[in-house]
């Protein structure tokens, strides 16, 4: 059965080819890829075609077999595209000058805007993922990856006296992810519309209940989601 969680990456549905070598071959994969994402945010994946990517990266037809076997080998490089931008967002470590309040609510404000920036993205990883478990190992990769940096910042929290000593990090790390994951993708994919403060103040709130944060005044006020 596919494995199931919010959203990073450490595994690829199909070992990416090498990339190529030549400036002029960058470029043209480089083509192909944004093409590539522009045809299977437009149609979909199961109706996207190889032709219709060649001919958005206006590439002669041919040309796509010198750099990816496969319509999923090609999906799987549009993914690799936003990967750090996805993963990128987090709860980095409190250093002693930090609010840790600000520190979590920046992380979701990061996370939420990237989101939005790649939802129609997110969407069809969720779709494809459904009837390929290649892609839904991916999606479960993306999602351990985050929980697992989440996790980390939580014992330093712990570690710091800045957090309920008692809370299992992990758990709270998978249950606080996931929970930040599927309202950005409720908000974002499916269209509940809430605006960005709101969402990050309400989702920093629940992050800084559930792991019993004391209330800090922060040295900046304008930061949104401060004070919870």
């Amino acid at each position: 059965m596919p494995r199931t969680s919010n959203d990073a990456d450490e595994a690829e549905p199909a070992e990416l080819r090498e990339p190529p070598r030549t400036a002029r071959g960058v470029r043209t994969r480089a083509r192909l890829v944004s093409a590539a994402r522009t045809v299977f945010e437009r149609d979909g994946f199961l109706d996207a075609r190889l032709a219709d990517i060649t001919t958005e990266a206006g590439t002669a037809a041919g040309s796509f077999y010198t750099y990816f076997a496969s319509k999923e080998e090609i999906f799987a490089a549009v993914l690799e595209e936003v990967k750090e931008e996805m993963l990128h967002p987090q709860v980095r470590e409190v250093t002693s000058g930090d609010d840790p309040v600000a520190v979590i609510a920046a992380g979701n404000r990061a996370y939420l805007e990237s989101y939005a920036r790649n939802a129609a993205l997110m969407r069809l990883l969720e779709q494809v993922a459904a009837i390929d478990d290649r892609f839904a190992d991916v999606r479960w990769q993306r999602g351990r990856a985050f929980t697992e940096r989440n996790a980390r910042s939580i014992r330093h929290l712990q570690e710091r006296g800045l957090a309920d000593p008692d809370v299992d990090a992990g758990l709270a790390a998978t249950a606080l992810s996931m929970m930040v994951s599927r309202t950005a993708y409720n908000t974002y994919v499916l269209g509940d519309d809430r605006d960005l403060d709101t969402l990050t103040d309400t989702l920093t709130r629940l992050w800084v209940n559930a792991l019993g944060i004391p209330e800090r005044v922060n040295a900046d006020p304008s930061v949104k989601g401060s004070r919870p």
